[in-house]
């Protein structure tokens, strides 16, 4: 990787937290050479069985990994990880393995063409995957399932071979994408433990890497402060070398980090330190929701987040009896396929109305507090657009939740006919109670809104002005209401169990017999 210059701003310093590698175990683990391989092999055998059983498995989708994992448990076990614990599973994920053996024997060493160095792609990334999920019945289908992971694996490879930074992951990856916006409410981040080592460090490689092709050795200067409170500097010999570690793959330089953005949690920056300076902070969940010059005011960051909340309701729309009644109104105007009719309800949906109601509520709350003249569109969106992650979330955790706990350990019966055994079906296969299914969604939508109306509101009073806060906040704060409104009315509808219809039939049959 060459050289990366951090840019010219100040080191966040950010107040004394705990970190997480200070525990012994954990942190010995975390931070071995090959500690983050740990994770990856499971998640790697995991993929390789999925993928396997999608070729050759049952076609059934109820009885196959290749869907069963993914569509049911995955999804529901990811909001809740991202919501304890953070970025675990972009830590953990499998298609970084042949990026790494990629980044070794790097042809090309090109940086990603900068028209593309954006969140556009992966806004587009994730609207072909929600569009391709709902047109071509992904859920149901183990086989198209196994391509999707396999094209996952030889993207990450392909991008890491030709492009110096980890295009993949940063510029592409629709799962990774999701899980960079979630988990930005987590209680983790990387942090530094002391910024005034980074600024005596000459060679930066949290984000450069500790890795050479011959060994090159330095003296940093480094403070310190002894017992009684005194300055003092040591001299601290660095050397790379072939055992060196490969800096920030999505070039994050840890003392100017103040957003989980971006931040795959891979500890890359940890091994490489010289100093041992990087930690992994626990803080107040969503600190920097709320945090002024946390996020970046650029369209496309801003845009993402509040499109992904309406992607999580119109993922969620497709489920519910409202979703085939237009499709069948569409088929009555002589359209044979659902791809353009999907094509037109999900990218009104998911992309041009999140972006013109986002602008009207801009030029409202504007018009409102009378500041057109001082505040821009885009920075008015990019002040309100963190207050749409903790709803957006919560619509998530609510769609997820429903998924997984119709059928919560059905994974043991499927993997039990993996191995060529009978499937426990009647023992396994039950579901959760529907009216605890539907206290939880009510919960994850109510607690996402009172959130988001809490980022909100200080959002406005930074922006605005405590005398003008208030009136400031109120366009957005409706926009926030009607989803949460329209999403627990989407939730309260009878909902398709994709797949899961097929697996309670089966079971009946199964006792039956």
């Amino acid at each position: 990787m060459a050289t990366v210059k951090p840019k010219k701003h100040p080191l966040y310093r950010p107040k004394a937290a705990f970190d997480l590698l200070s525990i012994p175990l954990l942190g010995s683990v975390l931070k071995m050479r090959y500690g983050r391989l740990l994770l990856q092999i499971p998640f790697l055998v995991l993929a390789v069985l999925v993928t396997y059983d999608g070729f050759t498995g049952p076609n059934a989708a109820a009885r196959n990994l290749a869907t069963v994992t993914p569509w049911v448990h995955y999804r529901g076990l990811v909001v809740v990880v991202i919501l304890l614990a953070g970025n675990l599973f972009c830590m953990g994920c499998p298609f970084t393995i042949p990026r790494t053996l990629a980044k070794r024997i790097a042809i090309s060493g090109i940086r990603f063409p900068r028209v593309l160095r954006n969140k556009w792609l992966a806004i587009t990334g994730l609207f072909i995957i929600f569009f391709l999920y709902e047109w071509l019945d992904l859920w149901a289908s183990p086989l198209l399932t196994a391509w999707v992971i396999v094209f996952y694996f030889v993207a990450s490879f392909v991008l890491e071979v030709i492009f110096k930074e980890s295009a993949f992951c940063k510029y592409v990856c629709p799962i990774g994408t999701f899980n960079f916006v979630y988990s930005t409410a987590s209680p983790t981040q990387i942090g530094v433990k002391n910024p005034d080592v980074c600024q005596s460090c000459q060679g930066h490689e949290c984000v450069n890497g500790s890795y050479a092709a011959s060994s090159v050795i330095r003296i940093d200067r480094i403070p310190f402060i002894d017992a009684d409170g005194t300055l003092h500097y040591k001299d601290v010999t660095v050397e790379n070398n072939l055992k060196g570690t490969l800096g920030c793959g999505t070039e994050l330089f840890p003392p100017q980090m103040t957003s989980n953005m971006d931040c795959v949690f891979c500890l890359d920056c940890v091994r490489a330190c010289p100093h041992d300076n990087i930690a992994l902070m626990a803080r107040q969940p969503g600190r920097e929701l709320s945090k002024t010059g946390a996020w970046s005011k650029r369209w496309d960051v801003s845009l993402l987040v509040i499109i992904l909340t309406f992607m999580a309701i119109f993922n969620a729309f497709g489920m519910v009896p409202p979703i085939y009644s237009l499709l069948a109104w569409f088929a009555d105007l002589g359209f044979a396929s659902d791809f353009v009719p999907l094509l037109l309800l999900f990218g009104a949906g998911m992309i041009v109305l999140p972006i013109v109601l986002a602008l009207i509520a801009a030029w409202l709350s504007r018009t409102l507090t009378n500041t057109a003249t001082k505040h821009s569109l885009r920075d008015t969106v990019a002040t309100f657009a963190p207050a749409f992650v903790p709803l957006g979330f919560g619509i998530w955790i609510a769609h997820y939740g429903f998924h997984f706990l119709i059928a919560p350990l059905t994974i043991v019966p499927v993997v039990q006919e993996f191995l060529g055994q009978t499937g426990d079906w009647a023992r396994f296969g039950t579901a959760v109670d529907n009216q605890w299914i539907g206290i939880i969604q009510a919960i994850a939508l109510l607690g996402g809104f009172l959130w988001s109306m809490i980022v909100a509101q200080r959002a406005s009073t930074h922006f605005f002005g405590k005398r003008q806060g208030f009136i400031g906040m109120v366009p957005w704060a409706l926009l926030l209401l009607i989803l949460m409104v329209v999403s627990y009315q989407i939730f309260v509808m009878p909902m398709e169990m994709r797949g899961t219809a097929a697996l309670f039939a089966y079971i009946l049959s199964t006792v039956g017999a």
